[in-house]
């Protein structure tokens, strides 16, 4: 009559008898030398983590488990000798004029002529002027302690016939000379857009436009002003309005 064996998946000698053992995973019987551990990794390292499994169950280490190990910081070098930015990103337009000869050793010399605006700035080669294609809510970060798009509600937004637009609030605004502000919804859209200010009481700034906007009250139920963050050309220190 058969019967089952009791040996499992495990070899029987009598010659050269072996340990059987169960293995962790599967439960099947084994000898005990053909039983492994199992590793996997944990950090940096495999680490054996105690279970013997037999060769069907062996399972290879999860490298998604593996500590990524990020190499060490380049060493800083001594006397380090960087660029000069500031010079390098000054880019004067300039007129040349005949070179004039020394007398002595004869070498041309030539003469480079700085073009100043009206106003004693330097003339740039980038093109300054109103921020055109922006959007209120999309250059609004978080800066040090310094929050931008917060909403501002101003008692009332008026011009006066020449390019100044004036702003009053029922109380103190909380702002500073060259703060920037993004205006949207005023009766008269060419007095919209992005400005720097210039505070004349605690609770009073004006703005100049590049337009010369007509003497009226411009406050409307749709009206939306917030403080703004845009960037500036080089050397400036409010947003531009007129082209140069």
């Amino acid at each position: 009559m058969a019967y089952a064996s009791q040996s499992g998946r495990a070899r029987t000698s009598s010659s050269g008898p072996q340990a059987h053992a169960i293995c962790d995973r599967c439960g099947f019987r084994y000898n005990h030398v053909d039983l492994q551990w199992q590793y996997d990794w944990r950090g940096a390292a495999l680490q054996n983590i105690r279970i013997l499994v037999c060769n069907s169950c062996l399972d290879v280490p999860q490298t998604q488990l593996r500590a990524i190990v990020v190499p060490a910081d380049p060493v800083p070098i001594m006397q380090a000798r960087t660029q000069n930015f500031a010079d390098a990103e000054t880019d004067y337009q300039t007129v040349t004029a005949p070179p004039i000869i020394d007398p002595t050793t004869g070498i041309p010399i030539p003469v480079n002529v700085t073009l100043i605006t009206q106003d004693g700035q330097n003339l740039v080669t980038q093109q300054v002027g109103p921020p055109l294609g922006l959007t209120q809510g999309a250059i609004m970060p978080l800066v040090g302690k310094e929050h931008f798009s917060v909403k501002l509600n101003p008692l009332s937004v008026s011009a006066i016939g020449t390019d100044q637009i004036s702003v009053t609030f029922s109380s103190a605004h909380g702002l500073v000379t060259n703060a920037q502000i993004s205006v949207d919804g005023l009766s008269n859209p060419e007095a919209c857009g992005f400005y720097s200010i210039t505070v004349t009481t605690a609770t009073a700034f004006t703005y100049q436009t590049n337009k010369i906007i007509p003497a009226a009250s411009l406050l409307t139920a749709t009206t939306n002003m917030v403080t703004a963050l845009v960037g500036l050309p080089y050397g400036f220190t409010q947003i531009p309005q007129t082209g140069i």
